[in-house]
């Protein structure tokens, strides 16, 4: 039997509450915004992405900046953008410069059907936090994401 580091066992149980608060954060706003919009969070997230786009030098993404932006596969997110397109909230289209490159735009119902759902989003987030800050382990993670202040 080996010793275990205890530096390591902190990381691994820290590791493992910002995994489990990261697990409920998601299944609440899943739930909330399957009820209220028929959206999953992936949905939710990439029509979110794409919607921050913007015309000229370096404002569309590509397929795998998407698929970073939303933590999928290349391919899943391919998946994901086909299905989005089917319901008519995104479109395709090759890229003005490139042939080879195809864009992906959030159409007007896709941009409406977003802006609906980003106070369930938002509701279900504070209120999963909420629920979260309750635990004694997440407490400290709750505080940290309150404090972030990343830019959009």
């Amino acid at each position: 039997m080996t010793a275990t580091d205890p530096a390591l066992t902190a990381l691994a149980q820290g590791w493992c509450a910002l995994s489990l608060l990261h697990g409920r954060i998601e299944a609440h706003i899943e739930r909330a915004l399957q009820a209220k919009h028929d959206l999953s969070v992936r949905e939710y997230s990439l029509l979110d992405v794409l919607s921050r786009q913007h015309e000229g030098e370096g404002g569309h993404l590509q397929m795998k900046q998407v698929a970073d932006a939303v933590v999928l596969s290349q391919s899943a997110t391919t998946r994901l953008v086909t299905r989005l397109e089917d319901r008519g909230l995104l479109e395709r289209y090759l890229c003005p410069t490139d042939r080879r490159g195809i864009y992906t735009n959030v159409t007007a119902a896709g941009l409406r059907l977003l802006d609906e759902a980003r106070p369930t989003n938002d509701a279900a987030l504070r209120e999963a936090l909420d629920e979260a800050a309750r635990t004694p382990e997440l407490l400290p993670l709750v505080k940290v994401v309150e404090s972030l202040n990343v830019p959009a």
